[in-house]
């Protein structure tokens, strides 16, 4: 039987044995498995973070993969362990703790179970309510991509709108002709921010590559940035050290600067109480 693929994503780091001890439970269910990294470097307990990178991937890979997601600050407590599988055909094992926000929101879920800890749950630790993501999740994904276990022998069926979801704020329009968002995660290395706004919206603007746009961002109340970019179509249309505003990779408009970070510049973060707004350059 052909195996699919099986990606781990995690806040544990490197640094220690965490990631290769769900290496080796995974190899131990199936030794010719094929397994991938998406990211070990999410921020702890973030599960707003873990979220969003799983959107960034996740309809990428074929038809079939299984991705574990383990962010789990409430490891050990009551939050359900489970196994959704998208409308494009992916798995992801992960705690029901919105970790699958944007999954359901922007991709969707068709069916989803609760793991059956009796039976998807390696041997010898049954006794351990600290490392879910080994005895559990790692387990049960690397089952379900081996095809040891179909996804309905992952356990009891749920209804998938019964998912947990973050609280998100949408982006809209607002009454002096700009559009509005929210700061939704940052592109790490590079420091961009990636905003809610999707640009479709923001094409409601009329304004063309090349333009000038105001930019105000705000944490609350506070306002910690308000200035003028160029809208281009990549870092390259302004010189180094420069501002622009771009469409990132997700089809929402981003906010970047050529070879610098845009957010240790200005010290911005990420989440529903980080703003944006977008306006026509009232200069002309």
């Amino acid at each position: 039987m052909e195996k699919n693929a099986l990606v781990f994503q995690t806040d544990f780091g490197m640094e220690d044995g965490a990631v290769s001890a769900m290496y080796g439970v995974a190899y131990g269910v199936s030794p010719d498995l094929k397994i991938y990294d998406l990211t070990h470097g999410i921020e702890p307990y973030n599960t707003w973070e873990a979220s969003y990178r799983l959107i960034q991937t996740v309809s990428y890979w074929p038809e079939g993969t299984v991705f574990v997601s383990v962010v789990d600050p409430g490891v050990g407590s009551t939050r359900r362990s489970i196994v959704v599988r998208t409308k494009t055909g992916q798995y992801v094992v992960t705690p029901d703790n919105g970790t699958l926000t944007f999954v359901k929101r922007n991709l969707g879920i068709e069916a989803a179970r609760i793991i059956d800890e009796s039976t998807n749950r390696r041997s010898g630790s049954e006794e351990s309510y600290t490392f879910h993501g080994r005895d559990v999740y790692a387990f049960t994904g690397a089952k379900l991509a081996s095809g040891d276990i179909t996804f309905e022998q992952v356990g009891e069926e749920m209804d998938p709108e019964s998912v947990l979801e973050l609280p998100t704020i949408p982006a809209r329009e607002t009454e002096d002709g700009g559009v509005e968002g929210t700061i939704d995660v940052l592109d790490v290395r590079f420091g961009s921010l990636w905003t809610n706004i999707p640009v479709e919206l923001f094409k409601k603007l009329g304004i063309s590559f090349g333009e000038r746009v105001e930019i105000m961002i705000s944490n609350d109340t506070r306002t910690l940035y308000r200035n003028t970019m160029v809208y281009g179509h990549s870092f390259a249309d302004v010189y180094v050290g420069e501002p622009l505003l771009y469409m990132n990779s997700l089809n929402c408009m981003a906010v970047a600067i050529n070879q610098g970070s845009f957010a240790r510049a200005y010290n911005i973060g990420t989440g529903n109480s980080w703003h944006i707004a977008i306006r026509r350059d009232s200069r002309g």
